[in-house]
């Protein structure tokens, strides 16, 4: 592998861990919002005996946003669940190449078919300007429905750098501790 592939593979590894990571930082305010809000809908309906559809969806669309925009996030962060009875104690390589045939052929292949079914809906969505269907819900519930596809995208792309970051393992490439684990050791 030469010199400047690597490199190369070295660079696109961190530009996708950066934006990850920085998506994640972002979005990780909604979830202090979230609190806020759901306070304010508790208050509101159990001292004051009033209610807000849209103040309860807020919530609802402040949680799936956080959940899907920040999966990237997690995976960049080894945050996911995983069942981990042989890989826990296992070898970086080791690792490495579970990590590698897992992105190409589970992750990604799953996160093309998410992507494929749900393009066609988020464009009708679009297309109609899509509404709650709630009396007093929110608008743009075509944005909302967006998060579907940022989702494939930041999720995607950080499967393609944890592939990209265990080829170079398998290849011996010297890469320091944080990038071989993906993010801030």
């Amino acid at each position: 592998m030469g010199f400047t592939v690597k490199n190369s593979l070295i660079a696109v590894v961190r530009i996708i861990d950066g934006f990850n990571e920085w998506v994640g930082r972002a979005v990780s305010w909604l979830v202090v919002l979230m609190v806020i809000n759901v306070f304010c809908v508790v208050v509101l309906r159990y001292i004051f005996s009033v209610g807000w559809i849209w103040m309860q969806e807020t919530y609802v669309w402040m949680h799936g946003t956080v959940f899907m925009l920040g999966a990237g996030y997690t995976l960049l962060h080894d945050g996911h669940v995983r069942i981990d009875l042989f890989y826990r104690e296992a070898s970086a390589r080791y690792k490495a190449a579970v990590n590698l045939v897992g992105s190409l052929f589970l992750a990604l292949p799953l996160i093309w078919l998410t992507f494929d079914k749900s393009w066609p809906i988020v464009v009708r969505s679009w297309e109609s300007l899509e509404r709650s269907a709630e009396a007093g819900g929110l608008p743009a519930l075509y944005l909302f429905k967006s998060v579907i596809i940022g989702f494939c995208i930041l999720f995607g792309v950080q499967f393609i750098a944890l592939a990209m970051r265990s080829l170079l393992i398998l290849l011996d490439v010297e890469m320091d501790s944080a990038e071989q684990q993906g993010g801030e050791a």
